[in-house]
């Protein structure tokens, strides 16, 4: 469905100014079109009251009796209106008997018939002159005056002037005019620094040198990018900060567990010797994870053209050095610009879960639209369908009880997905319907 709502602010803004100008002429319509009716209805009645009374003050003083005279008063013996079809309009007769009433004139009934004419065609039916195609309206009145019959008068009908309602249209386009149009100029020029601070937060990256932003426009929005400006300055120093703390942690980690390794050789007993140099490379592959997440905003490692074939095959061809079960199924050459080394540990760390969850792993590339997929496969039992998120939480292990034989610390999943994150794409986990589990990272092309 078509939204009518506008998304941004200016849409919006335009649209409540339009909404209430367009309230405000359709009630200045109604007053207007109210005013000119009730002035067309005075100046239909108010004449005739006053002739009325003229004629009935002559008729008693016994000057002039009520003949059929040039747009005078008639006096008949019956309603000349009640047997036609001529349009009524009591709102005449209503105003008419109000302004008698005030002339201290009492009638019975008022009868109102529109018609086509002029004002020497008698009422009643009208003889051959009168037949010829009218040029106006006229309204005939008849006033009832109990016992003495019916006082009959032709008066003019003014006509709806068109000419008003096309005014009011004109009116309403200028004002739109006037006042839209400076507003939705002042909107977008005070939107125009906001637009720049959502281009600069957009663009912006931990390490990099922050977008210079003038504080322009109104001052609340010029103190807002001045905020914005002080805060990406301030998590740029903490950044900072933590890397260069990461690397004294690292470089002091790793010096002990050198040392370590070191004097590990002189433990006589094989298996035991072997048990600690297993300890030390799982802790030292534990610091590698843990300062790869911890760094992976701020990679080093320059973006360059790959063949993600080449790739994928080589990370599959070290675990074959090792012996792991692992396939890999050829397919069309695709090249995409990525961190060689980040994505290959991507690649690496789900090929380490199918081979330790799933017994063993099938590797293949499927290329579809603007996207590509690494798909890896397993044979193991999978995961239930409500912890296929879960397992992307960093140290969140399926398996609880801690033991390095079953699985690592839950770092891999996590790294791949933020690895995958940060080139574009995703890592996804789905249970296959012929048992076991794939792992999908999705990557832009």
């Amino acid at each position: 469905m078509t939204r009518i709502w506008p998304r941004r602010f200016a849409g919006q803004m335009a649209l409540l100014i339009a909404l209430a100008l367009f309230v405000a002429q359709a009630i200045n319509f109604g007053l207007v079109l109210r005013d000119r009716a009730q002035f067309r209805l005075e100046q239909a009645t108010r004449p005739v009251a006053v002739r009325i009374a003229d004629a009935l003050d002559r008729e008693v003083q016994g000057k002039r009796a009520l003949a059929p005279d040039r747009g005078r008063v008639r006096r008949l013996p019956v309603d000349p209106i009640a047997a036609t079809p001529a349009e009524r309009h009591p709102e005449v007769a209503t105003e008419l008997r109000r302004q008698l009433a005030e002339l201290g004139i009492r009638v019975g009934r008022i009868d109102t018939g529109l018609r086509t004419g002029d004002l020497d065609a008698p009422p009643g039916p009208r003889p051959e002159r009168f037949r010829d195609p009218p040029s106006f309206e006229t309204l005939l009145i008849a006033i009832e005056q109990p016992g003495r019959g019916w006082l009959t008068i032709v008066a003019p009908w003014p006509r709806p002037e068109k000419r008003i309602f096309w005014a009011l249209v004109g009116q309403t386009l200028i004002l739109y005019i006037v006042v839209l149009l400076p507003v939705l100029w002042a909107v977008r020029r005070m939107l125009r620094p906001l637009r720049d601070l959502t281009r600069a937060a957009e663009q912006f990256r931990p390490g990099a040198q922050p977008v210079p932003l003038s504080a322009e426009g109104p001052e609340d929005v010029a103190a807002l990018i001045t905020a914005f400006h002080r805060l990406s300055l301030r998590v740029s120093g903490m950044l900072d900060e933590k890397d260069r703390m990461l690397g004294a942690i690292g470089h002091d980690l790793r010096t002990p567990l050198a040392a370590l390794r070191v004097r590990i050789e002189s433990v006589e007993d094989e298996t035991d010797r072997q048990r600690m140099a297993e300890t030390i490379a799982e802790m030292n592959r534990t610091l590698d994870d843990i300062l790869s997440l911890a760094r992976l905003g701020r990679p080093s490692e320059p973006r360059i053209e790959v063949d993600l074939g080449a790739l994928v095959d080589a990370v599959v061809e070290d675990f074959r050095d090792l012996g792991a079960p692992v396939d890999y199924v050829e397919g069309n050459r695709v090249t995409l610009r990525l961190r060689p080394s980040l994505m290959r540990r991507a690649v690496r760390n789900l090929i380490e879960n199918a081979v330790k969850y799933g017994v063993s792993a099938t590797v293949r590339i499927a290329p579809a639209g603007g996207q590509v997929a690494i798909l890896v496969e397993d044979r193991g039992p999978g995961i239930p369908a409500d912890r296929l998120e879960d397992v992307f939480d960093p140290f969140t292990r399926l398996e609880h009880s801690r033991n390095r034989d079953t699985g690592g610390i839950g770092l891999g999943l996590a790294l791949a997905r933020a690895i995958a994150n940060e080139a574009g794409g995703e890592v996804t986990l789905a249970n296959r319907p012929d048992g076991g589990l794939v792992a999908t990272i999705i990557l832009p092309r």
